[in-house]
């Protein structure tokens, strides 16, 4: 009994929790510093993928991520956050793997009949999240009709209402601050885009998420976006970097080596790349 005295007096008081001991009997002693480690290991890979997709960080969106990384282990390797005009956002899929880890017991939408039209193409839905057996849970309401929504996804307003009740229940049952992506209404940039835009979405060869990853489309269209690049000089540079007629006929791997080749160039000298581009707008035996 002295000898289990004695080492009940190394840990501090804060160790009580029983939750915690078991953590620190799993992982040894230096739990908390091997924990710490981990965190570090996951915020420096944030920045980095970061930097490639949306070039030089400012402090201030850094601070955040760091916090975001720390506190709920968000990854955006993983798709888990993305940067829009120096503010990060949450995702659907960030929202779903963060409620696998901390064991959610389950999530009902009921779509409500007297607020929903969908003669006129309007939704609303009704989301609860179980953080627990037997708990009376977090609800969260989303809507979604043509107005609030990029005409990428009309004809799905439904299930984007859907999305954004899950999304607002997940938020509130787990402490998240974030705006989701998917809550985002349809603005002038992305609810009237170009011809060249959807074209892009025509040719997407990742129609939605492969291995937990974020949209292809997505990625480029930030890309084109950021660096004000022509989408139709992208295009016709990406299937010739892949090898293709087109960039619906590339692998997944060729258009993800693509991407992050245009955001190192972008960032790189954006002017040579712009060049390189416009070669494209010549006939293919006037190219150099």
């Amino acid at each position: 009994m002295k000898h289990a005295a004695a080492v009940r007096t190394t840990f501090p008081r804060s160790m009580d929790d029983p939750r915690r001991m078991a953590r620190l009997r799993r992982t040894g002693r230096n739990g908390p510093v091997r924990e710490a480690q981990s965190i570090s290991k996951v915020f420096r890979s944030n920045v980095r993928v970061a930097r490639t997709l949306w070039g030089p960080l400012s402090k201030i969106v850094t601070s955040g991520l760091r916090e975001l990384t720390g506190t709920h282990g968000l990854s955006v390797a993983a798709g888990d956050l993305l940067l829009l005009e120096g503010r990060w956002y949450i995702t659907h899929a960030g929202l779903l793997r963060l409620s696998q880890r901390k064991r959610c017991a389950g999530i009902n939408a009921t779509v409500q009949k007297d607020l929903s039209d969908p003669s006129v193409s309007r939704w609303v839905f009704r989301a609860t999240v179980y953080k627990a057996s037997g708990s009376r849970g977090f609800v969260g309401y989303g809507d979604a009709d043509p107005s609030n929504c990029s005409t990428l996804v009309h004809g799905a307003e439904m299930r984007v209402a859907e999305t954004r009740a899950v999304n607002r229940a997940l938020r509130k049952a787990y402490g998240i601050g974030l705006c989701s992506v998917e809550e985002l209404g349809g603005s002038s940039k992305s609810a009237n885009p170009t011809p060249d835009r959807q074209e892009f979405a025509k040719h997407d060869p990742s129609n939605g998420r492969a291995n937990g990853q974020p949209r292809l489309r997505d990625q480029l269209c930030l890309l084109i976006r950021k660096y004000n690049l022509n989408p139709t000089l992208v295009k016709a540079y990406a299937a010739d970097f892949c090898g293709t007629q087109t960039v619906g006929e590339a692998s997944r791997d060729l258009v993800e080596s693509f991407i992050f080749h245009l955001a190192s160039s972008a960032k790189e000298n954006r002017d040579t790349l712009v060049c390189k581009l416009n070669s494209y707008s010549q006939p293919q035996e006037d190219r150099p």
